[in-house]
This record gives structure tokens, C-alpha cells and sequence, in this order.
């Protein structure tokens, strides 16, 4: 039971660094060129939906 509850604590922990991650980069490329910033936006939005929607899988795959 505890290696399923650090299983789902390894999954939410890459999530986070992984969105993380992702913000850093985007605000780093926004920076650089600001005339991209719409679809920038639009990708980070969805990369970030699917990093999360991994952890929501892996979390109900475990089923703790």
C-alpha cells in the first residue's frame, strides 16, 4: 500500500516539475519574441492539460 501512495506522490511530483517547467520555458520564449505570445499561450494551455490529465490517469491507475 505505501509503494502505491509513493507511486501516485512520484507521478504528481514530475507533473508539477514538468507544468513548471513548461511556464519557464514559455515565458522565456515570450520574452524573446513577444509578437508569438497567442500561440505560445495556446500550446502551454494544452501541453499543461495533458501533463495533467497523465497524473489524473496514473493516479486512478494505481487506485490507492
Amino acid at each position: 500500500m505505501a509503494t502505491k501512495t509513493l507511486f501516485v506522490a512520484a507521478a504528481a511530483l514530475g507533473g508539477a516539475l514538468g507544468i513548471g517547467f513548461l511556464g519557464g520555458k514559455a515565458a522565456e520564449a515570450t520574452g524573446r519574441n513577444p509578437g508569438a505570445a497567442g500561440p505560445i499561450l495556446t500550446l502551454s494551455i494544452i501541453l499543461a492539460a495533458l501533463i495533467e490529465g497523465i497524473f489524473i490517469l496514473s493516479a486512478f491507475a494505481v487506485s490507492v
